[in-house]
């Protein structure tokens, strides 16, 4: 555990937030204007670590604790100087009662989430592994822009996620454990971020409890997975609540447009489903107010393109490949609209996404004690009964949808439809994808909303019959924790597999070995992929040009060549595992390992069925 780095990523994110949000009118509850600035400062980590990057200044984690302090110190100095100290009041209001029992929620979700992470040593399944590489390399390089192309997510993936990491990696040894931890504690944060969100966007702090409730109750919201929707989706919450402030201050279009491009700079088809939610917020404002509002507008939609700041360097090798170039000219014929479709249909047909399938009325309403790791399915039977009755709620005010205090149920509403056909796709046979599985986890945030509302509607049909709102609010409580969030607790403390390309349980063991015996960033040379070494702790140069070459002929080396090249690039073990097995045969590999165990030069430390480690001597 780094306590150092802990405190390092609230000083980076607090003093951002603090910064971006100076000149504009904040919450008047203290809780809320700081926590809230925990999530805007957050959410301008990726931009700022990419724009750094582009004018060529190294991201170094002492310039993100510099300029997340400059303008606070200086805030705190003029204070001490004019004696102008702030008045505190510890009054306990019941706004901040409620914050307090959020708190408890983010607790139980962060509890629930590390208790997960850390039941087992590897990182689980494939992504994780690849973020690892791209992490280790920022961490190091300090910057973006690798010279050959090694990295999964860095190029023409968006960078911001592992920017995040990789600075953090900068103060914190372990790379594993960073991983872990801050994924864990980012997806939790989101908790408070939903809050502040929704009790903005419906004008109801109680809603908003409960509908916070339900988002940290419901099995299809997030797991622990490592890989940047954690990220991308957390950061949704602080841009809605900047959007929703600007009926403060017109001003909080900045930071909105600044969160908006970081989101855009996270994951690549995220922000595209973001765009119709931002979308449908807009026109609905819009046709409520009866008025166009530029500043709206502007802070929904200025964000995609202050993002083009990257996607513009990485416009003609994603988009104007052969096979993009025969995708349009196949629909010369057709309209403009047709093309985008057409394309849409090419690149992201209903079966998009490596876990999408159709999907029953028992995969969606009953939750499962078993379930997707990346993306968990099903949503509860009593959370599913009060989404009903939301949905009902809101049919039966529709003359008032338009009203400016219940626009809200229309625009979540339209959300609900939109995700529910999203990551329905397959089920209903609709012509474009869009990666759906991904989508169940945007669908927990309108049913999250809706399953309020549909407390609410179960309140006043109580009152007909004369049942105290408190024991309706008992049972759904006691419902929910039972059908949903037992369910949810049970994946996301489960032992999840490491992934499809391991060759063996024994050679997981063996990687873990390293971890547990060899100091951190002990150097360890493979025959083939690296990804393993690195999100184990230890450290292979995946992405020097020299390393990569030799790689491809060191198993032809001689005994005495390879150990003075491994000592010249300063590794202390070699590696003979599955992937080495699976390159370049048994007998190969076999007839290596005796070898260089003959030689002297290399001495076996650890072995086991299907992987041994040598010393090098």
């Amino acid at each position: 555990m780094s306590a150092i780095t802990i405190i390092l990523f609230f000083i980076y994110a607090w003093g951002l937030g603090y910064t971006i949000t100076k000149f504009v009118r904040n919450s008047e509850i203290f809780l809320e204007r700081n926590i809230m600035r925990i999530g805007i400062g957050l959410g301008l980590i990726p931009f700022l670590g990419v724009l750094l990057s582009l004018c060529r200044i190294p991201l170094d984690w002492k310039l993100f604790f510099i300029l997340s302090l400059i303008l606070p110190l200086y805030d705190l100095f003029k204070l001490v100087k004019n004696k102008n100290y702030p008045k505190l009041n510890f009054k306990l209001k019941k706004s901040n009662i409620y914050i307090i029992i959020v708190l408890i929620l983010f607790f139980l979700t962060l509890f629930m989430y590390t208790k997960g992470a850390f039941s087992y040593p590897w990182l689980e399944d494939d992504d994780p592994w690849f973020h690892a590489t791209g992490m280790k390399y920022i961490s190091i390089e300090k910057n973006i822009f690798p010279e050959n192309d090694v990295f999964m997510y860095i190029n023409p993936y968006p960078p911001g996620y592992d920017i995040l990491f990789g600075i953090l990696h900068q103060t914190s040894p372990s790379l594993n454990w960073t991983m872990k931890f801050f994924n864990a504690l980012i997806i939790s944060l989101g908790v408070f971020f939903f809050y502040f969100f929704v009790k903005r966007f419906i004008g109801n702090e109680k809603k908003a409890l409960f509908a916070t409730f339900i988002l940290a109750s419901i099995p299809s919201y997030l797991s622990h997975f490592i890989w940047a929707h954690s990220l991308v989706v957390t950061l949704f919450f602080p841009a809605m609540y900047c959007i929703e402030m600007l009926k403060e201050d017109k001003k909080w279009m900045y930071p909105s447009i600044l969160i908006i491009a970081s989101i855009c700079l996270v994951q690549p088809t995220q922000p595209i489903k973001f765009a119709f939610l931002f979308g449908f917020y807009f026109i609905i404002k819009w046709i409520s107010a009866k008025k166009f509002n530029f500043s709206l507008l502007a802070a929904l939609f200025g964000g995609y393109i202050l993002s083009a700041i990257w996607w513009f360097n990485h416009f003609k090798p994603m988009f104007l490949s052969t096979s993009a170039k025969q995708i349009v000219e196949s629909g010369a014929n057709y309209t403009i609209f047709q093309k985008v479709i057409g394309i849409f249909q090419k690149v992201f047909p209903p079966s998009s996404g490596s876990a999408t399938r159709a999907y029953s009325f028992n995969d969606i309403v009953f939750a499962k004690h078993q379930n997707m790791i990346n993306n968990p399915i099903g949503i509860g039977i009593f959370i599913s009964l009060l989404i009903v009755l939301g949905l009902f709620f809101v049919i039966i005010k529709y003359r008032k949808l338009l009203d400016d205090k219940n626009n809200y149920l229309l625009i979540t509403s339209l959300w609900a439809i939109f995700t529910f056909l999203g990551f329905n796709a397959m089920t209903f046979n609709l012509p474009v994808g869009l990666f759906s599985f991904r989508f169940w986890m945007l669908f927990a945030i309108p049913a999250s909303i809706l399953a309020a509302e549909g407390l609410w509607f179960l309140y006043i049909l109580s009152k007909r019959i004369r049942i105290p709102p408190l024991v309706i609010l008992v049972i759904v409580i006691i419902g929910v924790i039972f059908t949903s969030a037992s369910q949810k607790y049970s994946v996301n403390t489960a032992i999840w597999p490491p992934g499809v390309g391991w060759s063996s349980y024994e050679e997981v063991q063996s990687y873990n070995w390293l971890k547990q015996n060899l100091p951190v960033d002990t150097g360890v040379f493979t025959f083939a992929e690296n990804f393993y070494v690195i999100g184990f702790d230890m450290f292979s140069c995946e992405w020097c040009f020299g390393v990569k070459e030799y790689q491809t002929t060191a198993i032809n080396r001689t005994a005495s060549e390879l150990n003075s090249w491994l000592k010249k690039e300063k590794y202390s073990y070699l590696v003979v595992d599955g992937k080495t097995l699976k390159k370049f045969g048994l007998d190969d590999a076999n007839n290596k390992i005796k070898e260089l165990i003959d030689s002297n030069l290399f001495k076996p430390v650890h072995q086991s069925e299907g992987m041994i480690i040598l010393g090098v001597v």
